[in-house]
């Protein structure tokens, strides 16, 4: 069924006259390499609609203007049907309006949920190779994983990775953002208490000041979502029961590793017959679908790699208490899942260690041309055994990484009683979330710029 070109124009002319919103500016870089696509991946539910719209208003802040920045939300009843045919008459229309833009400067085109129009990949290769059309797309479903996007482009896209807020970015949606360094604040006692609020609220925007109960009821629904279309049909999973417990038991215990055999052995107890194969397709899909991040384990070998467990958290700290067992301190989980997903906005690699006496580093990440991070996350260090414990671990691991930096981060903002060792860097966990400034991510810019 071809669309009526009445409802292009119509879309056409929403598009064009659409006034942009206020909406709480995200810290999302995107890279500067000319001619690529963007492809905006991420859970549902994180922002990525809005992260489209905060480029657009960038855009038409530096002056570009409106009519050069085309918006198509594909989701949308009145397109049900849309062809890739019909989305190319309508970029053509476009064209014969302003065909100015079109042969000079270029316009920037936004397709959300891109999935809704089959062979888009083929219209959107040919505007690119045309030239002068900067593009965004996004898209999550059933039929289309936000990752396949970029895949669909064949290494003409760049990922951008929108997960739900940072600490920075919670505070700055309800106007408790600093506004100097985070080092300089004057109330850490304020920022302490929105920590602590942040590890059980977490960052999915639309739980932001809500309700503990409704809170719950709708990231439960997000999960549900995710694990029914993005997982169960997106697959063709045969045995849901297994998926879902093997969900339940990842989100509820951030941090502790995946163990196939030990998974294997506790289903058979109770009754549940599955395949060893099977739990690793089931976890990879629950990653590919970004509900789950895994962290495996620092090594040059890949043989240990593969055969050592992987260390599993949620996408949001906020999922933990939807999961975690009742009466259960879920702080310190929550706390290590926040600089989990902290290093990964900020473009680190990230794996755990193991030292050579069987000591644990909770993170080894690394970014091209910088020297590597060991971070050791605790709630506190005024327990001796505690402190002990954290620290022998980093300064094991510093031995045989001698050029990198050890980190110590701690939800206490007070001082460790003891002396730190030389090398090893104390932060409490407020700042240290805080301490990437905005501007080294950057506000959304033109690849062509």
């Amino acid at each position: 069924m071809t669309i009526s070109r009445e409802i292009l124009r119509t879309k056409l002319e929403e598009s064009l006259s659409a006034i942009p919103r206020h909406l709480t500016r995200r810290d999302v870089r995107l890279p500067g390499i000319a001619g690529k696509a963007f492809a905006i991946i991420g859970v549902r539910r994180s922002g990525k609609t809005s992260f489209l719209a905060q480029c657009r208003s960038a855009r038409l802040h530096r002056g570009a203007p409106p009519e050069s920045q085309l918006f198509l939300l594909l989701e949308d009843e009145r397109l049900a049907g849309l062809t890739v045919a019909d989305l190319g008459w309508l970029i053509e229309e476009h064209a014969r309006r302003f065909p100015g833009l079109h042969t000079g400067d270029g316009i920037t085109l936004y397709l959300d949920e891109v999935q809704y129009v089959p062979g888009w990949e083929g219209l959107v290769r040919r505007l690119m190779d045309t030239g002068g059309v900067e593009v965004f797309v996004t898209g999550s479903s059933a039929r289309l994983l936000s990752r396949e996007v970029a895949t669909s482009l064949r290494g003409r896209a760049m990922e951008v990775l929108v997960h739900p807020f940072s600490f920075r970015e919670a505070l700055r949606h309800t106007g408790d953002e600093p506004p100097g360094r985070a080092e300089e604040d004057t109330a850490p006692a304020a920022l302490d208490q929105r920590l602590r609020r942040y590890l059980v609220e977490g960052g999915f925007p639309e739980a932001q000041g809500a309700d503990a109960r409704d809170r719950a009821a709708l990231l439960a629904g997000y999960v549900d979502v995710v694990v029914l279309r993005d997982v169960i049909d997106r697959h063709g999973v045969t045995n849901p029961l297994a998926l879902r417990w093997l969900q339940r038991q990842l989100l509820a215990n951030p941090g502790g590793g995946f163990s196939v055999k030990k998974q294997y052995d506790t289903l058979r107890s109770q009754g549940v017959r599955i395949g060893k194969d099977t739990l690793h397709a089931y976890l990879g899909y629950l990653e590919d679908a970004f509900l789950v991040r895994t962290v495996s384990l620092h090594t040059a070998s890949e043989r240990r790699r593969m055969v050592n467990p992987r260390k599993a958290y949620p996408v949001d700290p906020g999922l933990i208490p939807l999961f975690a067992s009742g009466g259960r301190s879920t702080r310190g989980h929550a706390l290590e899942t926040a600089v989990l997903l902290e290093l990964e906005r900020r473009g680190w690699e990230v794996s755990y260690l193991r030292t050579p006496e069987g000591w644990e580093v909770d993170f080894c990440a690394r970014r091209p041309g910088e020297a590597p991070l060991l971070v050791q996350v605790c709630l506190e260090t005024s327990d001796d055994r505690t402190w002990e414990r954290e620290v022998r671990a980093l300064l094991s691991a510093g031995e045989s990484h001698d050029d990198a930096r050890l980190f110590l981060v701690t939800l206490d903002s007070s001082p460790p009683r003891q002396p730190l060792p030389v090398g090893v860097t104390w932060a409490p966990a407020a700042r240290w979330l805080l301490g990437d400034r905005p501007h080294s991510h950057t506000t959304p810019s033109p690849s062509r710029m």
